[in-house]
């Protein structure tokens, strides 16, 4: 064998040693990914926000668009699915919007579609930004899509406020009591049971875990008085603004808990 033969066949055997080392340093990289099952996966996914795209720990729409690309795939279409207007002509009144957004998954060719909704009106948006109620509204719904698709738990920093969302909300929730008066002891009213499942849904919240998180027990949430359901929008409020952690027991929201 000739001397260039034997350096040849040295370089062959050199690269097959390199490519081995390189795939067991992949395949130990790729042990060290969770299951987006275990409860270790929302850590993971946080781990990888800069601390730029992070506002009091929840991440921002643009963070969340950087790190789905990186974790799930490349995003092939991303937009508004549905718009239905504020039709207010003395405010900037109520807008939703119906964001989709569809991934390249794991840059297999397999496709994956994810989607979710978001309104936004003058209760539980800051001024600066309920002044333009459509643009806001599908910033929301697109950061609740890419979190849906990224299974975690922590909100969007869009979807927050500073504004004491759960006050705002019982003043426009009209009283009917016989007597004209509020009646604490009066069932829960539709706005409160309409209004604890959006927060549910947001929050991941299972609606009847949490109902039956105090002391009392309910087999249906049309057993909530409306003054309980006050003190459980409160609650809700919390979780949202993080002053208090959602318990573990409570997660995650079941669409079919009316049945």
């Amino acid at each position: 064998m000739s001397t260039e033969e034997l350096e040849a066949e040295e370089i062959n055997i050199e690269d097959f040693v390199l490519s081995e080392e390189t795939e067991a340093a992949k395949e130990e990289q790729d042990s060290d990914i969770p299951s987006m099952l275990s409860p270790e996966w929302n850590d993971y996914v946080l781990s990888h926000f800069h601390e730029s795209e992070l506002i009091n720990g929840n991440p921002i729409c643009a963070g969340l668009r950087r790190v789905g690309e990186l974790l799930l795939g490349s995003i092939l279409e991303s937009g508004p699915h549905e718009v239905y207007p504020a039709t207010d002509p003395n405010g900037p009144g109520r807008a939703t919007v119906v964001y989709r957004i569809v991934f390249d998954w794991m840059n297999t060719g397999e496709i994956k579609v994810f989607s979710e909704v978001a309104d936004v009106w003058h209760g539980n948006t800051d001024d600066l930004f309920c002044a333009h109620p459509v643009a806001t509204a599908s910033t929301r719904a697109e950061g609740r899509a890419l979190r849906k698709a990224l299974k975690i738990r922590k909100l969007a920093a869009e979807e927050l406020s500073q504004k004491d969302i759960v006050s705002i909300v019982q003043q426009t929730i009209p009283a009917k009591p016989t007597d004209g008066d509020w009646n604490p002891e009066a069932k829960i009213s539709v706005q409160q049971v309409s209004f604890i499942d959006n927060k549910c849904r947001q929050l991941e919240v299972n609606v009847l875990s949490f109902i039956n998180s105090g002391d009392k027990k309910y087999e249906s949430i049309e057993g909530v008085t409306k003054e309980i359901a006050s003190s459980m929008l409160i609650i809700l409020n919390k979780y949202q603004n993080g002053s208090v952690d959602i318990p573990e027991d409570i997660k995650v929201y079941d669409e079919n808990w009316r049945n």
